[in-house]
């Protein structure tokens, strides 16, 4: 058992920062201001959620919504879809 958790962790896959918990968090708390699309390198979607927040009051809801997002799902799922891919929205 103890060689398989090594194995593991040397997989390269293990050695890529998994941003979800920090992303998840700044997007359920300061996602008015798009944060957390800065944090993980979209800053044109930041921007666009800055502006709208700022203006209409709708990057709030976008950012709570999209911090539950990145929270349930997995780790890789969260890699392979934000971090690896480029998908800015939702």
């Amino acid at each position: 058992m103890e060689n398989t958790r090594r194995e593991d962790w040397n997989n390269p896959r293990h050695q890529q920062e998994n941003k979800k918990i920090v992303a998840g968090i700044l997007a359920i708390l300061l996602g008015y201001l798009g944060i957390h699309k800065f944090y993980l390198g979209y800053t044109k979607e930041g921007l666009i959620q800055l502006l709208l927040g700022l203006l209409l009051g709708l990057g709030g809801i976008i950012g709570i919504i999209e911090g539950v997002i990145y929270l349930t799902k997995s780790d890789e799922d969260f890699y392979q879809t934000y971090q690896k891919g480029y998908r800015g929205w939702f």
